[in-house]
């Protein structure tokens, strides 16, 4: 499984990334409500562990935000706040468990992974296609052609995002919001770097270009017999 910790607390994060690690599972962590939306919103995790109680964003507004984008990601809340009334109203924002600190581990891990049985995500949320270009959501494998194509994070940020909206514009204040966090500060062109990078990776040595630039508002992803859609 990928995983997406959200936990303020550093000795907390650390020792549960550590067990997950060791259970086999690919692990990321945020360390504040913001750039944890941020990070959930990239729909590349399998599971989210969620802390209630977060810096900058609290984890149930979190958790309601993140429902408006993903209603699919299965959610997990770890805190210290388990109350029957605190573990009703966490079910009543959108998690689909609840287990209250402190808490064994291995009990975590059975959750976690009852909760990736559990889920139905649809196979085009996972897999996406445009022309011959195909990534792989789960695993961050893309290939076009065929042929395998290594990416930096930021890279497969972008291109998730570009394929997610296939045929439209995608702005550059869109990919901006996709690859960095909310309090990032932008320098010169920063964006049209990594894009120009990317297309060096996707388009070169290929029959036809999908990255297409449109001046004046950002890039879209689009293969040649598909119309650009409004």
């Amino acid at each position: 499984m990928r995983l997406l910790i959200i936990e303020d607390d550093d000795t907390a994060a650390a020792y549960l990334a550590r067990g997950l690690a060791e259970s086999g599972h690919i692990v990321d962590r945020a360390a504040d409500g913001d750039a944890g939306l941020t990070l959930a919103c990239e729909g590349l995790y399998d599971v989210l562990i969620v802390d209630r109680r977060l810096p900058r964003l609290d984890g149930l507004t979190l958790i309601r935000r993140l429902r408006h984008q993903d209603p699919h990601t299965p959610v997990l809340v770890l805190s210290a706040i388990g109350d029957t009334a605190d573990r009703v109203e966490g079910m009543r924002a959108g998690c689909d468990d609840y287990l209250a600190k402190p808490y064994a581990f291995a009990e975590v891990l059975a959750r976690l992974e009852a909760l990736a049985r559990r889920t139905n995500r649809a196979r085009r949320q996972m897999v996406l296609q445009v022309g011959d270009l195909t990534i792989d959501t789960r695993s961050r494998r893309v290939t076009r052609d065929g042929r395998e194509i290594v990416l930096q994070r930021r890279e497969l940020l972008l291109l998730v995002s570009l394929m997610r909206h296939a045929g439209q514009v995608v702005t550059r204040s869109m990919l901006l919001e996709t690859a960095w966090n909310y309090d990032f500060e932008p320098r010169g062109n920063i964006i049209d770097m990594h894009v120009h990078r990317l297309r060096q990776k996707i388009d070169q040595g290929f029959a036809y270009p999908l990255i297409h630039t449109v001046v004046g508002a950002g890039y879209m992803l689009r293969a040649p017999d598909a119309p650009a859609r409004p």
